[in-house]
């Protein structure tokens, strides 16, 4: 090799590293339907890159899919909707849970992964800066309403796959994600659990205690 084919290489090859290290490290995961996610390193963690989409628990049961309002409504065991019960929209945004899902059980992140707590969001969050700004950093960099994209800077890409509410009805796609946690409120009266939120108005990732039988994305963590 002459010198200046080594220099060549040399330069590629650092080119190559510093630009892995710019844009985090990216992986895959499969879940037990055989749907692959792409997934991002962020700080020590594992998260996937895209919202969970899975109709089976990890030991093969079903998860139930329930279309009809009055059915969802106060459910207690775990079940999933596609927004406005619309394929397409899974497709993109994947499917929305409730926290009975979440729980159960027979787990629904695939084998090695689970659903984050309520800390490790935190610690999420506390990588990314906290505060102002953290939003933008999750932030898919299209797809939001009014142009309020984000730089996609961490690799999550979150996108504004809206919420389901209790009575099963669907509201703000397009200006909000909501994602589950597995921590309960402490005030188990409200039959609530935490979960974290991105909209089209705040620079910050916010926290909020959701009812249970509210429908969200979910995003799983590496074990």
């Amino acid at each position: 090799m002459t010198f200046s084919y080594k220099i060549l290489f040399a330069i590629s090859l650092f080119t190559l590293i510093f630009s892995f290290g710019l844009n985090n490290s990216i992986s895959q995961v499969t879940d037990y339907d055989g749907k692959t996610y792409n997934t991002v390193t962020i700080g020590t963690q594992e998260w996937m890159a895209e919202n969970l989409n899975v109709e089976h628990y990890r030991n093969g049961d079903i998860i139930p899919q329930i279309q009809d309002n009055e059915k969802w409504n106060h459910l207690v065991t775990g079940a999933w909707r596609y927004y406005d019960n619309d394929s397409k929209k899974g497709k993109k945004y994947g499917k929305l849970y409730n926290w009975y899902a979440v729980i159960d059980s027979r787990g629904l992140a695939p084998d090695g992964w689970h659903i984050p707590s309520d800390d490790e969001w935190t610690e999420l969050n506390d990588y990314l800066g906290g505060g102002r700004g953290v939003e933008e950093k999750l932030k898919s960099n299209s797809g939001w309403y009014h142009n309020s994209n984000g730089t996609n800077e961490s690799g999550f890409g979150a996108l504004p796959g809206g919420f389901c509410y209790g009575n099963g009805e669907f509201h703000e796609i397009s200006k909000y994600c909501y994602f589950w946690s597995t921590l309960e409120y402490k005030d188990k009266e409200y039959k609530s659990a935490w979960c974290r939120y991105l909209d089209d108005v705040n620079s910050t990732m916010l926290r909020n205690a959701c009812y249970k039988d509210c429908g969200l994305s979910i995003r799983c963590i590496k074990n």
